[in-house]
């Protein structure tokens, strides 16, 4: 699952990170890129905590949904991938059916979006039981 975040940096200080999907999810680092690492380090703590929690994972919105709010215009975006695929702790292997023209699909669809099989249908899983939760 691909996250947006926003990127900032003040002068003299690090770079700040912002997950705007995952409130209260924050982090940092010394480099542009060192901030990115620890960030899906971040969001994957953040999700296992939800998981853990019982709590459904929010849907990860467009950079261009984020950008119609006002106050994030002009920020910098970045994409963050994580494989939802190995949180949770321990993994458990299925067997399950797809029709082949469906399985080449989310093949194809993974694959091109740096995703494996497993980590697309679990973010898809994820995503669809977020969706249709109801939140208190």
């Amino acid at each position: 699952m691909n996250f947006p975040v926003i990127i900032h940096k003040d002068k003299d200080s690090d770079y700040g990170v912002i997950i705007p999907d995952l409130p209260g999810c924050f982090s940092a680092g010394d480099s542009y890129e060192d901030a990115l690492a620890n960030t899906r380090e971040a969001i994957e703590c953040h999700i296992e905590g939800l998981l853990e929690d019982g709590e459904p994972v929010p849907q990860a919105m467009s950079i261009e949904q984020h950008k119609s709010n006002e106050f994030v215009q002009d920020a910098v975006f970045a994409l963050v991938s994580v494989d939802l695929s190995k949180l949770s702790g321990k993994v458990k292997r299925v067997n399950i059916t797809f029709p082949e023209r469906l399985l080449s699909q989310v093949d194809s669809y993974a694959g091109s979006h740096g995703e494996s099989r497993s980590g697309l249908l679990v973010s898809a899983a994820l995503e669809y039981i977020s969706s249709h939760t109801k939140t208190a």
